[in-house]
């Protein structure tokens, strides 16, 4: 059973509630602005208090588990928390190309995927607009919504929002950029996103553990972290990799290689390339260096 529809429906509205309060001072990504979102002022993220998506699909690209046979149930929130050079998905992430949606619409969304059988709710970039999300969450599991929530992220998640999905989220599947302050600052605009995505790592793994699958190759609960390669090294995999293992020595990553320079990336010393295939045969043995096992590596079989 999902873990949303293990607590009162109570607990589910006061929770969406409390992220709606919280947006008056908004503390839920690691910028920590302090802007009254209520009242019309806009953080980092530029994104009012509701919901704004750009797609809502089910998607087979994901990690095995993840997708499995029927797809994964991809919601596709606009704007971001960060503002990364390279953004692959930068018209939905930069440009907030989207729709605005009501809590009601955004849980007749969530139903929907799971009418056309998805494994699961994937709800990407989702932090700054948590207070939608789970005010959606509380209407869809009342009407009975019962899949998986997965919560797809840039990982520069604060306390206060891991607070709120405690007991809520089923899959963290967070990514971890950088091993290098300045390196993160240069590339997504992130002051101390090293320091908040590991303490985020930690909390995400004290609250779900390590990745379950069942026997049809489903996840269903757990964290799966993601790591894209960068050119030059400058996405420090090695320091990325020794704190996964320390974490979890047997925790589940997915290793990625799909690299191009878009958006910004052009015009950006270090990233206005592809990777090499030296480098990326360097991030796999890192990976295995650092004593990891258990995961995917893209292009690669399964191991």
């Amino acid at each position: 059973m999902p873990s949303y529809l293990t607590l009162p429906a109570a607990e589910l509205e006061r929770r969406a509630q409390r992220a709606r309060q919280a947006l008056s001072a908004c503390g839920l990504c690691g910028h920590n602005c302090g802007v009254d979102r209520l009242a019309g002022e806009l953080g980092r993220c530029a994104t009012g208090p509701d919901a704004k998506i750009a797609s809502a699909m089910p998607h087979s690209g994901e990690e095995p588990p993840i997708s499995g046979i029927h797809g994964s149930g991809t919601i596709f929130f606009s704007g971001c928390s960060l503002g990364c050079v390279f953004c692959q998905n930068w018209p939905i992430s930069h440009n907030a190309t989207g729709n605005a949606q009501s809590a009601d619409q955004l849980a007749q969304k969530m139903l929907g995927l799971q009418s056309k059988g998805c494994h699961n709710i994937n709800l990407v970039t989702p932090t700054h607009q948590l207070a939608a999300i789970l005010e959606a969450l509380s209407i869809a599991a009342e009407q009975g919504l019962g899949l998986p929530l997965v919560y797809n992220t840039s990982g520069f998640d604060s306390p206060l929002a891991l607070e709120l999905l405690d007991g809520i989220v089923d899959i963290y599947m967070p990514d971890i950029k950088y091993d290098d302050a300045q390196t993160a600052l240069r590339l997504s605009g992130a002051v101390d996103y090293v320091q908040v995505n590991r303490r985020a790592l930690e909390l995400m793994q004290q609250q779900v553990g390590r990745l379950e699958i069942d026997r049809q190759g489903i996840a269903q609960r757990g964290l799966l972290v993601r790591h894209l390669v960068l050119p030059g090294g400058l996405s420090g995999e090695r320091g990325c990799f020794e704190f996964l293992a320390q974490l979890d020595p047997a925790i589940y990553v997915s290793l990625m290689s799909q690299y191009f320079p878009a958006h910004l990336a052009l015009r950006t010393l270090g990233v206005d390339r592809p990777c090499t295939r030296q480098e990326l045969a360097h991030a796999r043995e890192e990976f295995f260096a650092a004593g990891l096992s258990n995961g995917w590596i893209q292009d690669d079989e399964r191991y």
